[in-house]
Protein backbone atom coordinates (compact mmCIF):
# COMPACT_ATOMS: atom_id res chain seq x y z
CA UNK A 1 0.00 0.00 0.00
CA UNK A 2 2.62 2.34 0.64
CA UNK A 3 4.57 1.82 -1.78
CA UNK A 4 1.91 2.41 -4.74
CA UNK A 5 1.19 5.61 -2.08
CA UNK A 6 4.74 7.08 -2.83
CA UNK A 7 4.51 5.71 -6.66
CA UNK A 8 1.62 8.13 -6.89
CA UNK A 9 1.73 10.87 -9.84
CA UNK A 10 -0.19 13.42 -7.58
CA UNK A 11 1.85 12.88 -4.57
CA UNK A 12 5.18 12.99 -6.51
CA UNK A 13 4.13 16.67 -7.51
CA UNK A 14 2.87 17.75 -4.80
CA UNK A 15 6.38 16.88 -3.30
CA UNK A 16 7.91 18.74 -6.18
CA UNK A 17 5.25 21.41 -5.81
CA UNK A 18 6.58 21.84 -2.11
CA UNK A 19 9.96 21.36 -2.62
CA UNK A 20 10.20 24.31 -5.47
CA UNK A 21 8.19 26.50 -2.97
CA UNK A 22 11.21 25.52 -0.34
CA UNK A 23 13.57 26.72 -2.64
CA UNK A 24 12.01 29.99 -4.03
CA UNK A 25 11.68 31.08 -0.53
CA UNK A 26 15.95 29.93 0.27
CA UNK A 27 16.38 31.98 -2.71
CA UNK A 28 14.29 34.85 -2.18
CA UNK A 29 15.98 35.28 1.65
CA UNK A 30 19.54 34.71 0.91
CA UNK A 31 19.67 31.52 2.69
CA UNK A 32 22.45 28.90 1.51
CA UNK A 33 21.40 25.36 1.36
CA UNK A 34 22.59 21.78 0.14
CA UNK A 35 20.71 19.31 -1.30
CA UNK A 36 21.14 15.38 -1.74
CA UNK A 37 20.48 14.42 -5.21
CA UNK A 38 20.32 10.88 -6.92
CA UNK A 39 23.61 11.61 -9.30
CA UNK A 40 22.37 9.45 -12.32
CA UNK A 41 19.49 11.72 -12.98
CA UNK A 42 22.22 14.83 -13.15
CA UNK A 43 23.04 16.39 -16.26
CA UNK A 44 26.64 18.22 -16.34
CA UNK A 45 27.92 20.82 -19.29
CA UNK A 46 30.77 20.52 -20.16
CA UNK A 47 30.94 16.90 -19.10
CA UNK A 48 33.04 15.98 -16.19
CA UNK A 49 36.60 14.91 -16.39
CA UNK A 50 35.65 10.99 -15.57
CA UNK A 51 37.55 10.78 -12.35
CA UNK A 52 35.55 13.64 -11.36
CA UNK A 53 32.42 11.50 -12.45
CA UNK A 54 33.24 8.48 -10.54
CA UNK A 55 34.27 10.21 -7.70
CA UNK A 56 30.43 10.89 -6.92
CA UNK A 57 28.34 8.60 -4.76
CA UNK A 58 25.04 7.78 -6.37
CA UNK A 59 23.42 9.82 -3.61
CA UNK A 60 25.29 13.05 -3.81
CA UNK A 61 25.42 16.60 -1.16
CA UNK A 62 25.84 19.49 -3.46
CA UNK A 63 26.29 22.42 -1.55
CA UNK A 64 24.54 25.57 -2.66
CA UNK A 65 26.45 28.48 -1.81
CA UNK A 66 28.47 31.67 -2.42
CA UNK A 67 29.22 31.74 -6.59
CA UNK A 68 27.27 28.46 -7.00
CA UNK A 69 24.29 29.98 -5.01
CA UNK A 70 24.39 33.21 -6.96
CA UNK A 71 24.13 30.93 -10.48
CA UNK A 72 20.94 29.03 -8.89
CA UNK A 73 17.56 28.97 -10.63
CA UNK A 74 14.77 26.63 -10.98
CA UNK A 75 11.80 26.30 -13.29
CA UNK A 76 8.97 23.74 -13.72
CA UNK A 77 11.41 20.69 -13.55
CA UNK A 78 14.95 21.53 -12.50
CA UNK A 79 17.42 22.77 -10.82
CA UNK A 80 20.16 24.75 -12.37
CA UNK A 81 23.47 26.39 -10.77
CA UNK A 82 27.16 26.65 -12.33
CA UNK A 83 29.57 24.82 -10.04
CA UNK A 84 33.85 24.33 -9.94
CA UNK A 85 34.73 19.95 -9.06
CA UNK A 86 37.96 18.67 -8.22
CA UNK A 87 41.22 20.10 -7.05
CA UNK A 88 41.08 22.49 -10.84
CA UNK A 89 37.83 23.43 -9.57
CA UNK A 90 36.37 22.44 -13.11
CA UNK A 91 33.45 24.17 -14.13
CA UNK A 92 30.53 22.84 -15.31
CA UNK A 93 26.47 24.07 -15.76
CA UNK A 94 24.37 21.69 -13.44
CA UNK A 95 21.20 20.59 -14.61
CA UNK A 96 19.22 18.24 -11.69
CA UNK A 97 15.57 17.15 -12.19
CA UNK A 98 13.59 18.48 -9.06
CA UNK A 99 12.11 14.83 -9.14
CA UNK A 100 15.80 13.65 -7.84
CA UNK A 101 16.06 15.74 -5.04
CA UNK A 102 16.27 13.90 -2.16
CA UNK A 103 16.63 16.29 0.57
CA UNK A 104 17.33 20.29 1.12
CA UNK A 105 19.36 21.10 4.27
CA UNK A 106 19.94 24.43 5.59
CA UNK A 107 22.67 24.33 8.72
CA UNK A 108 23.10 20.59 8.44
CA UNK A 109 19.47 20.23 9.25
CA UNK A 110 17.26 18.92 6.82
CA UNK A 111 13.92 20.84 6.17
CA UNK A 112 12.79 18.63 3.61
CA UNK A 113 12.80 15.24 2.66
CA UNK A 114 11.18 13.91 -0.60
CA UNK A 115 9.64 10.87 0.25
CA UNK A 116 7.53 10.11 -3.24
CA UNK A 117 9.56 7.65 -5.65
CA UNK A 118 9.60 9.37 -9.07
CA UNK A 119 7.53 7.58 -11.83
CA UNK A 120 9.26 5.98 -14.36
CA UNK A 121 9.25 7.29 -17.58
CA UNK A 122 7.93 4.52 -19.86
CA UNK A 123 7.21 5.80 -23.38
CA UNK A 124 3.31 4.72 -23.72
CA UNK A 125 1.81 1.90 -25.97
CA UNK A 126 -0.18 4.43 -28.20
CA UNK A 127 2.52 6.63 -28.81
CA UNK A 128 5.13 4.02 -29.70
CA UNK A 129 2.05 2.29 -32.49
CA UNK A 130 1.58 5.97 -33.37
CA UNK A 131 5.54 6.66 -34.10
CA UNK A 132 5.58 3.28 -35.81
CA UNK A 133 2.80 3.70 -38.05
CA UNK A 134 4.28 7.47 -39.18
CA UNK A 135 7.71 5.80 -39.75
CA UNK A 136 5.67 2.60 -41.75
CA UNK A 137 3.88 5.19 -43.93
CA UNK A 138 7.50 6.13 -45.61
CA UNK A 139 7.40 3.15 -48.57
CA UNK A 140 11.73 3.56 -48.14
CA UNK A 141 11.47 3.05 -44.31
CA UNK A 142 9.19 0.12 -45.06
CA UNK A 143 11.53 -0.98 -47.69
CA UNK A 144 14.49 -0.90 -45.48
CA UNK A 145 12.57 -3.23 -43.26
CA UNK A 146 11.93 -5.73 -45.79
CA UNK A 147 15.67 -5.93 -46.42
CA UNK A 148 16.80 -6.65 -43.17
CA UNK A 149 14.63 -9.45 -42.86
Amino acid sequence: MIQNFLRDHDFNSLMVLHMKEIIDLLLSKGVYFSILTNISEIKFDPVLPSQIRESFKPITLFVIAEYTYETCNFDEENLYFEAGFGQQNVGSFVTIPLSSIVQIIVDDTPVFINLSIPPEHKPKKANIEKSTNIFLSNPQNRDLIKKRK
